[in-house]
């Protein structure tokens, strides 16, 4: 593709005002072709970039490409008499309601009727919104937890779960046939309301919809009776949380919810955090003093679509600490489990989903359990996949699902991560452990006695641009092609390879084969229990490496942690 060349085409087809934005770069030579030099890719997460003017960034051309591409999808591959609708949600980056009009708007011009909520909504009620309406997909129009200036667009299928990769290929196929200009066929979006093939979505689909979070509580009669005497303090990070966190909580029993009024109100800007994700302590600064202030028993914070949530805990000296997404996944499935199990309502086909780079230390829980672990490739779709299975084929009860990227998912009324839900169960799990004289922070370290002393991060590295994307692919054929013998002082016993599903044990040269779709990931198994995995980033220009440890003794995972860091740093120089 030639650059400069999009770059002219773009320039004689945009409007006026467009025009603009594309002429004040004129001269930078590096912005050309970092916005022309490709397509912005459209994966199995759908679309997600900077949003500006360009192939290689958010705008409504690529947006109303994209749509005609689903459109193209659904008609091809279902009945010809099929009665074919999608739902579509927004969060509240810059373009998003922008973004969901104008994909309600090739819809209807494609004779596809288009449920459009009235409001920002939260990613897991568009999920089940898709289930409750029937519709034969669906769009959210969001960036999760990326900086302000990215927006993206994820296509979801009948199910309520993201696209599953057979169809995306197809909606790809059909994407890279639409013209850019001219290619997609688009109405007036009031003239669509009219007419009634678009239509917009009020309180009754959020209503049912936590009707069934509400469901999901273990403990209603002690949140009903003591729910009051939990303070804590929650954060929406300027997002789509607000409204349906506040009422489920409230519905439920809990009174003293502070909510971080600088971070109340919908702002694509974004203006009180770096970053308006969970994982970064950073972002709950405010939320910290306001919880000091106050004597908060924890703070709850969920990204702008409020699929992930992250908390914080006193620790012993009552300072405040982040819980990885691990740790918060482990905390909810220790408690949904043994309460199950108390109340004599834990099935005998029960199992919970991980995914592969998320903590071991699951595996070891759902066996003091007698319940089954499952395990997927990243992406919380394949844990719906696995809630489809069991719905389709009758066997198995899905309990819990959870990933290391704080997403996790109670019950089956939704079929992606929901923060809703999982700041419910915090909040009542920190609850049910005050009652008993222990902090979540205390309850953590229980677990680790019982289980063991597992360590878990996440080393991202970030590459932007051409070269970036060479980099990456050149450290991940380095590892590919020449495993290291060990790292952090363990040794490797066996590689995995998801690109070629194939298991490889390097103390007797056998292999295996592994039964999850290909994917490029790199699984290094090490000795004592301790994995190390390395994987290109789905949606941003990032290289990931994964470090599950397990040590004797805090101290000694600790110590892993600390060597495994500087062979890290020999891997992606």
């Amino acid at each position: 593709m030639n650059y400069k060349n999009e770059y002219e085409y773009w320039l004689s087809n945009v409007t006026d005002a467009e025009k603009k934005e594309l002429e004040a770069i004129k001269d930078n030579e590096t912005e050309i072709k970092d916005r022309f030099y490709q397509s912005l890719e459209f994966g199995t997460a759908g679309l997600r970039g900077v949003i500006g003017l360009g192939l290689n960034r958010m705008n409504s051309y690529i947006v109303a490409r994209a749509t005609q591409g689903l459109a193209n999808q659904l008609i091809k591959t279902n009945p010809k008499d099929a009665a074919l609708s999608v739902a579509i949600a927004y969060d509240s980056r810059h373009k998003s309601e922008e973004f969901a009009k104008v994909s309600a708007s090739v819809l209807a011009a494609n004779g596809i009727k288009a449920y459009i909520f009235s409001e920002l909504k939260p990613v897991p009620e568009l999920s089940f919104s898709i289930r409750y309406k029937k519709t034969t997909a669906g769009i959210a129009i969001t960036a999760s937890h990326n900086p302000a200036k990215y927006n993206g667009y994820k296509v979801y299928g009948s199910d309520g779960a993201q696209l599953n990769p057979d169809l995306a290929a197809i909606v790809l196929e059909e994407i890279e046939k639409t013209p850019i200009f001219g290619g997609a066929k688009i109405i007036d979006f009031d003239e669509g309301v009219k007419s009634g093939i678009i239509e917009i979505m009020g309180d009754e689909v959020e209503e049912e919809y936590l009707n069934n979070v509400q469901m999901q509580c273990q403990n209603p009669d002690l949140v009903r009776e003591k729910g009051k005497e939990l303070k804590f303090v929650y954060t929406p990070f300027h997002g789509t949380g607000n409204k349906p966190v506040r009422k489920i909580l409230s519905r439920i029993g809990f009174e003293n919810v502070i909510v971080v009024k600088e971070q109340e109100s919908p702002d694509g800007d974004f203006p009180t955090v770096e970053s308006p994700n969970p994982e970064n302590k950073e972002g709950f600064k405010i939320a910290i003093e306001l919880a000091k202030e106050n004597g908060a028993d924890l703070i709850i914070g969920t990204d702008p679509d409020a699929d992930r949530v992250g908390i914080l805990v006193r620790d012993k000296s009552g300072e405040y600490i982040v819980l990885t997404g691990n740790q918060t996944g482990v905390l909810l499935t220790e408690y949904i489990l043994s309460m199950n199990q108390k109340k004599s309502t834990l099935p005998k086909d029960g199992y919970v989903v991980k995914t592969i780079v998320t903590t071991d230390i699951t595996r070891e829980i759902c066996k003091s359990y007698g319940v089954e672990m499952k395990e997927v490739l990243t992406g919380f779709k394949f844990i719906g996949e696995k809630i489809k299975e069991s719905e389709e084929t009758g066997i198995g009860t899905y309990l819990f699902g959870f990933e290391e990227s704080y997403g996790c998912l109670a019950g089956t009324y939704a079929r992606d991560k929901d923060a809703v839900v999982a700041s419910m169960l915090v909040a009542e799990m920190a609850l049910y452990y005050r009652e008993m004289g222990l902090s979540l922070y205390d309850q953590l370290q229980n677990i680790y006695k019982k289980y063991g002393y597992y360590k878990e991060f996440v080393v991202s590295v970030t590459m932007e641009g051409i070269e970036g994307i060479e980099k990456i692919k050149s450290i991940m054929e380095d590892v590919r092609n020449n495993p290291p013998s060990t790292i952090g002082g363990k040794k490797v016993i066996a590689v995995r390879d998801y690109s070629k599903s194939v298991r490889l044990d390097l103390e007797t040269g056998k292999t295996e084969e592994i039964l999850l779709p290909k994917s490029n990931v790199i699984y290094l198994e090490l000795e004592d229990k301790n994995n190390f995995i390395i994987r290109p980033s789905g949606t941003e220009p990032k290289i990931k490496l994964y470090c599950l440890l397990c040590g004797k003794t805090p101290e000694d995972a600790e110590a892993i942690a600390e060597i495994v860091k500087s062979d890290i740093d020999e891997i992606v120089k």
